[in-house]
Formats: structure tokens, sequence, C-alpha cells
């Protein structure tokens, strides 16, 4: 089926429900935005000759356009390529190369100074020009498209050498899409989802149960991610859901304390992208109440790894809940996890390993990368470079990406667990610990620290705190204090930037 098909859907069954906002600012009732996206496909076929299968990239900032064009992509049975709007051009044109785009959408359709700069066969417009009613045939319903065809070609960050397309396809979209309301959250026709997030990544993938149901879509008048004008949002609009990084929710809570917000208007946070620290969590939930929701996922299995319930979130009292909230939650509806070693046979339950998923979700490898593909899809399961274990109860605890795990001493050292002990001290805002190469003990724990008051801590008395909550050997050997941390656009820590900074320093001491 394909995803589209919601779209039409909803639009033949109600079509003067309000659809596409601008801020608080209506601009398309379900009628009009697929009106829109139909006139946008028919162009795409009769003016440029797409046919179904034809991979589109879109280079665009958060946007009501954003939407008509995902959808005009997939109304004509096309593959839509995604990119964050914060990538060079050059980045962007090795992805549109590689996904063998034959167009690519922009904000202006000026980003690249020449068509050398992009694929042969590949023309940039400007997504916010919608092409004239007139002359163009009328695309009645979307192209038919089987479960297995591709729909969504999402490339990973890139952390370790050129980044991969992950192959989703219309049924991966359609169980990751009925998870939502099965697992993380019921939706309404009145409820609202707001894009602060970029839309290029997990958080675009929430409006297709969204369209679904005929709710409202969101985007704020900054385009992006401010607190403030959320609340404000929230509080006009009502019933209103966003995804949100930690970080984000963390910055969120901050915005909320000064200006005496509680939430009023905000039906359900969804966070993501890695556990939240228990004391920010704490810190959450005393200022939005029972609002959280935590999901964990990837983009191999976007969104739709496990979940952890907000009724769970917000019994404290409940006994072992900092256990509980300290975890990613059970598995989805649609997906296995299991734990395994490193020959990939399964570990009992409470051992760590790595984390392994099988399901409706999962993709169906990576463009054109079969060697990346055969080593990460083994047997069936979907082998995700995080490890975590499994408690008695099926409950999933994240401690770590494989590759970030420091070695020192012959001890595995897991950073999470330093940071979650970092983060409580009552002067520490932000930590991201990582391992740097060490002569004597192979590797040594590394922390950067972003302090409330932008002011170095004296590390002695911060290693003497630390030891007081966790065993000696896992103790940071280093301390670098910095106003900031690096982020990608979804507000993730690029614990990369920080080792070539280690490295850059070390290699400047020896000159």
């Amino acid at each position: 089926m394909n995803i589209a098909n919601w779209l039409h859907d909803t639009q033949r069954r109600d079509p003067q429900r309000p659809a596409l906002f601008e801020g608080t600012r209506q601009v398309a009732d379900y009628a009009t935005f697929t009106a829109h996206v139909r006139q946008r496909a028919a162009q795409l076929v009769d003016q440029y000759g797409l046919v179904p299968g034809d991979a589109v990239a879109l280079l665009m900032k958060n946007s009501c356009d954003y939407l008509e064009v995902l959808y005009a992509i997939w109304w004509l049975g096309g593959v839509v390529v995604p990119i964050n709007a914060k990538l060079h051009p050059a980045e962007a044109a090795w992805i549109a190369t590689h996904a063998e785009a034959r167009l690519i959408f922009t904000d202006g359709g000026r980003v690249f100074a020449s068509s050398r700069d992009l694929p042969a066969r590949c023309k940039e417009l400007d997504a916010h020009t919608l092409p004239p009613t007139r002359g163009w045939p009328t695309l009645e319903q979307p192209v038919p498209r089987l479960d297995e065809d591709l729909a969504w070609l999402f490339y990973t960050s890139g952390t370790t050498g050129r980044s991969k397309g992950v192959m989703l396809s219309h049924g991966n979209l359609v169980a990751m899409s009925l998870c939502y309301p099965t697992d993380v959250d019921p939706v309404s026709a009145d409820d609202a989802a707001v894009y602060a997030a970029p839309m290029s990544h997990g958080a675009g993938l929430y409006n297709f149960i969204h369209v679904r149901c005929g709710a409202r879509h969101v985007v704020p008048a900054s385009g992006g991610f401010d607190a403030g004008e959320l609340f404000g949002l929230a509080a006009q609009l009502g019933n209103v859901s966003l995804f949100a990084a930690p970080t984000m929710v963390k910055r969120m809570v901050e915005q909320a304390r000064r200006q005496g917000y509680g939430g009023d208007g905000i039906k359900t946070i969804v966070y993501g992208g890695g556990p939240m620290y228990l004391a920010d969590l704490c810190e959450a939930l005393d200022t939005f109440g029972a609002r959280l929701v935590q999901i964990y996922g990837q983009g191999e299995s976007p969104m739709t790894i496990s979940v952890l319930p907000r009724a769970l979130i917000a019994d404290r009292q409940r006994p072992g809940w900092s256990t509980l909230a300290a975890s990613v939650g059970h598995a989805q509806a649609c997906v296995e996890i299991r734990i395994l070693d490193a020959r990939h046979q399964p570990l009992p339950t409470g051992e760590r390993g790595e984390i392994a998923v099988r399901g409706a979700t999962v993709m169906q490898g990576y463009w054109r990368n079969p060697q990346a593909t055969a080593q990460t899809l083994v047997d069936g399961w979907l082998l995700t470079g995080d490890i975590g274990f499994l408690d008695p109860a099926g409950y999933l605890t994240l401690t770590d990406r494989s590759k970030d795990v420091i070695i020192s001493g012959g001890s595995n050292v897991y950073p999470r667990e330093v940071e979650e002990v970092l983060v409580q001290h009552p002067d520490v805002s932000e930590v991201c610990v990582v391992g740097e190469p060490d002569a004597q003990w192979g590797e040594s724990v590394v922390a950067f620290v972003v302090t409330r008051s932008g002011q170095a801590l004296d590390e002695a008395e911060l290693t003497a705190w630390f030891l007081q909550r966790m065993a000696s050997f896992k103790k940071p050997k280093k301390y670098v204090f910095r106003a900031d941390l690096p982020k990608n656009s979804y507000g993730k820590t690029l614990k990369t930037d920080l080792r070539q900074w280690l490295k850059a320093a070390s290699i400047a001491a020896l000159s």
C-alpha cells in the first residue's frame, strides 16, 4: 500500500478539517493540502518525467511545503530522500548523487551554484513555488505501491566514514506509524503535531499517524525549536504533541521555569535519541507532569524499538522506579528485542551485549551497500551497534554505543554510567564522556563538562564527589570544561567531534 493513501482517505472523509498551520495561522485544510499535493505530483510527472521508483531529495528546513512535497513524491510512487538542511551543499550533493536522485527540492531553489554541482540527471527546484493548476492533468489518487516498495531513503549521520542510505519501504512506514497509537500515545483529530525537531529525521515520520487521524500539523513560525514559542503555540492551539531530543526537553524545562509555565496545552512530549539523565527527567516531571513518553529507535528501525510509557515515567512511587526510568522501556508491538554476544548468540537476562531487533519496521538494507547490509542484518536481526541488557520483565537498559565503550586497564567503562553520575552534580549542566588513547591504560576516561555558571570546577573536588558514587576505575582521568558541547541538528552530542578535538590537542602539545 502507498502510504499516501492515508492522506487521500482523510481528505475524502473530512475535507474541511484543519490540516496545515504556520504558527497559529491555518494555511490549509485537508482538501487544500491534498489539492496542492496533486498539483505538485502532476508537475513532477508531466514536466520532469518522474515515474514510480524515482528518487527525489529534500534539502529543506521545516515548513508546511515540506509536507506537501513529501506527499507529492509518494503520490506519484516516488522515493523520498530527506537530507539534513544544515549539511554543506557538497555533502548534500554527495547524498543526492549516491541516491540517484532525479530532483532536489531546496528553500529558494538556489542552494547549488550551478547544475555541475549536482548529479547529471538531477535538477534543483524551489520547494516553496506551487506549480500552476492549468495544464496539468489530475492524479486523482496515489499510484499503487506494494508494501515492499521503497518509500524513504534516509542517510545516516556518517560518524564513521560516509553515511549509508537506509532503505525503508511503505510497509515499514505503515508498521512504524501503527505502533504510535498502540504503544506511544493515542491520536485523535483534535490533536496537533508540532514539528520543532528536523522533519528530515524521525520527527517528520510522526506525520503519518496524524494524517491518518485527521489531526493538525503545525510548523513553528521560526521553523525550528524555540521553547518559548512552543509554549505559546501549545496555549493557543491545545492538544499539542511533539518529538524532542533530551537536550531539547532540558531547554524546555529551563524556559518553563523562567516564565512559570506548567505545560498548559501540551498533550505529549515524546523524547528519544537516548534516555534522559534521571536528574533531568525528575526536573521535567516536576515541571510538566505526566506528559512525557520515551521511545528508542534508530534510522534502521525508525522510532520503533522500545517505549517507556507515560504512566510508568510519572509513577515515582513505584518500587524500583529509578531503575525503570533509567531504561528505554519495553519492546514496541511490532518488534522483538534480543541481546547478543560477539558471536551473535543470545545472552541470558541481565547480561550486557549488543541490542538486536527483528520486526516489520526493520529496514530492507543499505542502498547500494551489500557489505554493510550483510554486516548489519544477520539472520533476520538488525544489529543496532548499541550495548544494553534486558531485565526479567523485558525492560531494556541502554548503556552505550558499542564503539563508545572505553576499555581502560582491561576493564570496560560505559560512558553513560559516568555521565549519569556527573550530571547529578549541582554545578554541572551537561557532560559527555569519551575515551582517549593512553599508553599505560589503553584508553583513559575524559569528561567534557558544561557548568551552570560557565566557570571551571575544582577537578580534585569533582573527582572526590564522583568517587563517593562510583568505582575508582571509572573516574575521569581528565576534565575539559567548555561553554557548550557540539551537537547535530537533532540535539545529539557529537562524540566524534570531541574525540577529534582531543586528538588535535594531543598533537599540538607535542609540537
